[in-house]
C-alpha cells in the first residue's frame, strides 16, 4: 500500500456529469490500487451520500455508473459529507449510506494538511 494518501473533495454539480464521474472515477481507481483515498462530499454532491439517490442519476456514456464508483469507495475509502452541508439539507450520520461520516471543515483542513497528501478539488 503506496504511504502517500489522496483526498478529494466533491464540490460539483449534479448536473456537471462528467465532473461528477471524474470526481469519483479518480479516487475509486487509486482505492482499488491499494492508495489510501478520503472523499469530502460538499454542496449538491452529499446527495450521493443519501441511500438510493446515486441510482437515480442518468448513466453517462463510457462511464462506470456513479452508484458503484460510490460504493466503491463507501467499501475501500473514507467518505466524509460537509458538515455545514448535511445541516443546511437536514442529514444526520443515520440518514447517509453506512460507513460514511459527517465532519466539519476543521478536519479537512486537518486531512488536507497531513504529510504525504494530495488533495484535488473537483
Amino acid at each position: 500500500m503506496s504511504a502517500r494518501r489522496l483526498l478529494v473533495k466533491v464540490t460539483c454539480d449534479l448536473d456537471a456529469a462528467e465532473r461528477l464521474n471524474q470526481a469519483l472515477t479518480v479516487p475509486a481507481t487509486a482505492a482499488a490500487s491499494g492508495v489510501r483515498v478520503g472523499v469530502w462530499l460538499s454542496g449538491e454532491a452529499t446527495s450521493l451520500a443519501v441511500p438510493g439517490f446515486a441510482e437515480t442519476l442518468p448513466a453517462l456514456p463510457h462511464a462506470v455508473p456513479v452508484a458503484e464508483l460510490r460504493d466503491t469507495l463507501v467499501e475501500l475509502a473514507q467518505v466524509t459529507v460537509c458538515a455545514q452541508c448535511a445541516r443546511r439539507r437536514d442529514l444526520t450520520e443515520q440518514a447517509l449510506i453506512p460507513g460514511i461520516r459527517i465532519a466539519g471543515a476543521a478536519a479537512f483542513v486537518e486531512e488536507s494538511l497531513a504529510d504525504g497528501v494530495q488533495a484535488l478539488v473537483y
